[in-house]
């Protein structure tokens, strides 16, 4: 049927009678046609998100990735035991309970057996591993997902960055594709596979949680933080991003339980490649150091050294001949770059360092004294001492300083071994609640060494909100921020 439609209200009830608008709609459409306009058109849909296809990556990439059996032995002392015959009734009390009374038997060796994963990273048998997880190994056994089974030896571990190389007798092996951690984004999905509890290629799936993660005793690694489920046995295993490509290793996790609690841990590929390449081509891996112990700034201390922000790394002391005071770095400096690399946490120092190599020369971006210095130093050898980073967890109070202070005795210098510095006879009100004790020697404050009490008095009757105190307490030294009323 051909109906010439003269007017927009007829158009519109035809529209009805078909069915394509609604009767509410008709009167809107009616109006939009009258006055000459298009109808609006519906919100473009927002696109379709697909997970990613996991079954692929694993049945491709799958068998590049292994189980790792570990035997070994360690020593352990039988407590409580020596000169005490078994059929004695205390025999079992002092088996039980005798360390706790210092009694201690002769030692043996006790086996040990544990279990890990690893990917295979050349054709030709190089397999990456965690260092602890070969750890005092005297056999390591590796079996491949066709269930061949071979004995592994070695090439060398890294206990700074917890990686270790294997190699195994073995030609035309399936191997992963490395993948470069700059361009992991966070929030984007990633794929563990492993042998948590002994289970051979379990796969696990979910997102990057951070990147540049510091964790206590492991300052030589930015760690990717992720919410895949990794348990005592995925270790040593691949992190694989959605192409497949391996960006970390699965290392640690934080638990208080003992199992997967959310919260995991890898090492970057790029930091594990580079011991890798150094273990393969020497047996070992070399790291540099700076020669510094450092400390987080927070607002405090951003305030107490005029920081626009509460980022780099606190100098709190500088090793005696070690490259930074050859350098000219001092206490109470900030770095707040290396190379041009931001230093946002104290963390990111030495991760940094410890990532070039021993004799290389870097360029620091310092925050001294309310200006900004570049200071040139060349890297020395971890290898001689490790730098540690400081760690203050002392409140801050509000009101007076409340410190007495009293000029070191020259023996006292001597003792201490420093060259000024005062006495901290007591130590009340922000002063105290900071941390600050009495017997703590007074270094400096706002990076002003403490060479008088009138020196001090000046310097914190001009601070506003806080002031930094350096301390020395047992032999360390610490920055304290103590805010200010």
């Amino acid at each position: 049927m051909n109906v010439r439609l003269n007017s927009p209200r007829a158009l519109a009830a035809a529209l009805v009678a078909a069915g394509v608008i609604g009767a509410v709609g008709a009167g809107a459409y009616t109006s939009a046609i009258a006055v000459g306009t298009p109808a609006a058109a519906p919100a473009a849909a927002a696109p379709l998100v697909t997970m990613p296809d996991f079954s692929t990556i694993t049945s491709r990439d799958g068998p590049a990735v292994v189980n790792i059996s570990v035997t070994g032995t360690t020593k352990t002392a039988m407590e409580g035991m020596a000169g005490i015959d078994p059929d004695d009734p205390m025999f079992e009390f002092f088996r039980r309970f005798g360390g706790q009374f210092g009694q201690r038997g002769p030692q043996r060796d006790v086996p040990v057996r544990g279990q890990g994963s690893g990917f295979i990273v050349s054709p030709d048998g190089i397999i990456m591993t965690n260092a602890h997880v070969v750890k005092d190994a005297n056999e390591v056994t590796v079996k491949l997902t066709d269930r061949r089974e071979f004995r592994a030896k070695v090439l060398g571990s890294d206990a700074k960055t917890d990686i270790a190389v294997l190699k195994i007798d073995a030609r035309n092996l399936p191997t992963l594709t490395l993948g470069n951690t700059k361009d992991l984004k966070v929030g984007e999905w990633v794929l563990a596979i492993g042998s948590p509890f002994g289970f051979e290629n379990t796969v696990t799936a979910g997102v990057v949680s951070a990147k540049g993660r510091s964790l206590p005793d492991d300052s030589y690694v930015p760690f990717i933080q992720t919410d895949v489920a990794v348990n005592p046995g995925n270790s040593g295993g691949p992190l694989l991003n959605t192409r497949g490509e391996v960006v970390g290793i699965n290392s640690q996790i934080y638990s208080r339980s003992g199992g997967y609690q959310g919260v995991s841990f890898a090492i970057p590929i790029d930091v594990a490649v580079q011991v890798k390449d150094q273990i393969v081509a020497t047996g070992k891996a070399s790291h540099a150091r700076l020669g510094v112990a450092v400390q987080e700034v927070n607002q405090a201390f951003a305030d107490s050294f005029k920081l626009d922000k509460p980022e780099g790394a606190l100098v709190s002391n500088v090793e005696k001949g070690g490259p930074a005071e050859q350098a000219g770095l001092r206490s109470g400096d900030v770095i707040r770059k290396v190379d041009g690399e931001p230093i946002v946490a104290s963390g990111d120092l030495p991760a940094l360092i410890g990532q070039r190599k021993p004799g290389s020369r870097i360029t620091l971006d310092v925050w001294r004294q309310g200006e900004r210095h570049e200071i040139s130093a060349r890297l020395g050898d971890a290898g001689e001492k490790i730098a540690t980073v400081a760690r203050n967890d002392a409140g801050a109070g509000h009101g007076k300083l409340g410190l007495a202070l009293r000029p070191l005795q020259p023996q006292e210098r001597r003792d201490a071994h420093v060259e000024a510095g005062l006495l901290i006879e007591d130590a009340g009100g922000p002063a105290a609640q900071a941390g600050v004790q009495a017997g703590d020697v007074l270094l400096a404050i706002n990076g002003t060494p403490a060479r008088s009490v009138e020196q001090v008095r000046e310097v914190a009757a001009k601070a506003d909100k806080s002031v930094a105190l350096l301390i020395q307490r047992d032999g360390d030294r610490i920055f304290v921020p103590v805010r200010l009323g």
